[in-house]
């Protein structure tokens, strides 16, 4: 693996992204949910706005780099507002 460079940040965020799926799919067998309808007007269960959430936070980082505030960890403070944001109305 050394072809792609992991680095400890790296690995971090992709045992923290296998985590979440691990516990989310735990949590829909354990506790089976009903679909909901939020501020979106789509019918969305946990899955479904841990994606939204995931990809919203994508995008939130790459535009802070883009703009280049500094540093980073603003970024995920930011994008954990967003996620809560998201689990509560969506």
């Amino acid at each position: 693996m050394a072809w792609m460079a992991w680095t400890l940040p790296t690995a971090l965020f992709f045992g923290a992204i296998a985590c979440l799926i691990v516990t989310f799919t735990v949590l829909a067998i354990k506790f089976p949910e009903t679909p909901r309808v939020g501020i979106l007007r789509i019918e969305t269960t946990r899955g479904d706005r841990l994606f939204i959430t995931l990809l919203g936070s994508a995008f939130l980082n790459l535009i802070w780099l883009a703009v280049g505030i500094s540093p980073q960890w603003g970024a995920l403070i930011l994008c954990f507002v967003y996620a809560c944001a998201v689990f509560r109305w969506v």
